[in-house]
């Protein structure tokens, strides 16, 4: 397989669990403490932050990559 290809499902790999890490936190911590609706909003807002940082990060690898930075 090429190594550009493992790369890329080792990164999916790391992202998506990533993301299952933070929206599982977020339950454990205010789980039963707020409404299910506001738990939900929670939770979907730490996923949108994640995305973001790891698209951050993607962007990044990919500048350092070409040789930008």
């Amino acid at each position: 397989m090429n190594k550009l290809i493992q790369e890329i499902i080792i990164y999916l790999v790391v992202a998506l669990s990533s993301l299952f890490i933070m929206s599982y936190a977020v339950h454990m911590l205010v789980g039963g403490l707020v409404s299910k609706e506001t738990e939900n909003l929670l939770i979907i807002g730490t996923c949108i932050i994640g995305v973001v940082a790891i698209g951050l990060m993607v962007w990044d690898v990919t500048q350092r990559r070409k040789g930008i930075k």
